[in-house]
């Protein structure tokens, strides 16, 4: 059974003792004014998240997938922080919450618009980057400046594959068709280069210039991602209500609370068992109910003391759950 951390007060100072995520799920500002300490406008979030997105960037590994839930134009307008920080854009998931989320009561004409009834959750990866004497690069570069450097033809790197031409035309090409050698091709291609290559630049496909990269080590240079077959982009899942809908003393405890069958859905697609995920806005702790409850370690913080005490009844509740569930308990 994994445990969860809860830290009451500002992510921003509990990151540092917090360990690599290997997913974060932010859940933060809108900029619609909706809390205390919220924006007051989807403008004023590329500020409020810059300071957050860097210490990500500083802790992340390439192992890790960032889940970014905002508004349209709230990710519009921080996706320029996210990329200079080095966060590449994977894909755009669209929550529909159905028109019952609105129930008729937009007045189009009023509004002039058609009624809202999505959110998105987008995707992100670490870029992974190799420092080379010609500067950083990505690990498309870096795949074939070390097959160059080695003093090999190109058309070699089939014969070290084993292959016909998937190596030339996948794992070393330079266009957008490239594709991320598997671990058992990348073991391949470096022990040839390393055993074929001129011998006074080795060792090749290497980060620490004493020995190449194993294929477990290669493994943990991108993202995890665990497909789930019949998922897409589009996720027609109700708004949260009826029992799973957490409540306080005025009605619901938070009125953008997340339904759990998403956070796990993100959370098992990127994460597995053991793993950390990192949920620096916490609200209700939502990802970080989902994580324990999928064998994850669950790392989150909260600002507000009504959320925050709502959060830690939460989770003491699903622990409670998960306790009468073992036998002898």
């Amino acid at each position: 059974m994994q445990t969860a951390t809860i830290e009451f007060g500002d992510a921003l100072d509990f990151y540092d003792r917090w360990p690599a995520p290997v997913a974060i799920v932010s859940d933060g500002p809108y900029g619609l004014r909706s809390y205390p300490g919220d924006p007051a406008t989807p403008a004023e979030l590329p500020e409020a998240y810059e300071p957050h997105v860097a210490a990500w960037s500083r802790k992340a590994t390439p192992l890790t997938t960032l889940w970014f839930w905002n508004s349209e134009i709230g990710w519009a307008l921080s996706h320029p922080v996210l990329e200079r920080h080095g966060w590449e854009y994977r894909s755009c998931h669209v929550w529909d919450k159905g028109i019952g989320h609105v129930a008729g009561n937009s007045n189009g004409n009023t509004l002039r618009k058609f009624p809202v009834t999505t959110e998105v959750c987008v995707q992100y990866v670490r870029r992974a980057e190799f420092e080379t004497p010609e500067g950083l690069m990505s690990m498309k570069e870096w795949l074939r400046y070390e097959w160059r450097r080695a003093g090999l033809p190109l058309r070699l790197t089939n014969e070290a594959c084993g292959v016909k031409n998937a190596a030339t035309r996948k794992y070393f090409t330079q266009c957008h068709l490239w594709y991320y050698p598997p671990p058992e091709m990348f073991e391949r291609f470096a022990a040839y280069a390393n055993e074929h290559g001129d011998p006074a630049g080795r060792p090749y496909f290497s980060v620490d210039g004493e020995r190449p990269l194993t294929a477990a080590e290669w493994e943990r240079m991108r993202s995890k991602f665990n497909f789930e077959q019949g998922v897409t982009n589009v996720w027609r899942v109700p708004a949260v209500r009826n029992g799973e809908r957490v409540r306080g003393r005025d009605g619901f405890a938070h009125m953008n609370q997340k339904p759990l069958s998403l956070m796990r859905r993100i959370i098992r697609a990127s994460t597995d068992v053991g793993d950390a995920v990192w949920e620096p806005f916490g609200g209700l702790c939502s990802a970080t109910v989902a994580a324990r409850g999928l064998g994850r370690t669950g790392y989150a913080a909260e600002l507000l003391p009504d959320y925050f005490s709502t959060a830690v009844s939460r989770i003491e509740r699903a622990y409670a759950d998960e306790r009468s569930k073992l036998p002898f308990a």
